[in-house]
């Protein structure tokens, strides 16, 4: 039997989920980001207790069929994208069909459905939130982000990054050098 848990996106979530299993006495198998393995099957106190706990820390228990294909498909594109050293050769949406067992136009329609935008979008905000990281906290320039991340060109990425932020990803990065001199000067 396989839960799934909304808004499950961090190491810090697993080790959340680990520890209320552990408590309530569920035994599982595997644990990933967003579904977890049970050994054996749990009692309805057991599942009333851990949606209680999840809830309160910002975390859902999820019983609708869409909704649990919509985490699932959330959680292959953030790891796939945050998680990965290297993203997957192939399109994405081959990768996203092959990895959830399901057609892509399928999983589109569904996805669009559920969270009123598209998969594509999902993945360009995604796309831009690692490109965010990788200027901040990595010594990479555009041309290796722009390989890393498989853009065709770096004028794609930039052009992708500043409809989505407003700002050029040069100007992005001055903000963060401007913002670490102004510390230093304290």
């Amino acid at each position: 039997m396989k839960l799934f848990i909304k808004y499950m996106v961090s190491l810090r979530c697993k080790l959340f989920v680990k520890d209320e299993l552990n408590g309530l006495g569920i035994k599982y198998s595997t644990l990933d980001l967003g579904v977890v393995e049970l050994s054996e099957e749990i009692t309805t106190e057991q599942r009333n207790q851990l949606k209680d706990n999840l809830l309160k820390a910002g975390l859902e228990l999820l019983d609708d069929k869409k909704s649990i294909l919509v985490e699932r498909i959330k959680n292959v594109i953030i790891e796939m994208i945050h998680y990965s050293d290297e993203l997957p050769k192939t399109n994405y949406s081959d990768y996203i069909s092959e990895k959830l067992g399901y057609d892509y136009t399928y999983l589109s329609n569904v996805f669009s459905e559920v969270k009123g935008i598209t998969l594509q979008q999902y993945i360009i905000m995604h796309r831009v939130e690692k490109i965010k990281e990788l200027l901040l906290y990595d010594d990479l320039n555009l041309t290796e982000i722009s390989y890393r991340l498989q853009y065709s060109s770096v004028a794609h990425l930039s052009n992708q990054f500043k409809k989505i932020t407003g700002l050029t990803p040069s100007f992005y990065k001055q903000l963060k050098q401007k913002r670490d001199m102004n510390l230093e000067n304290l």
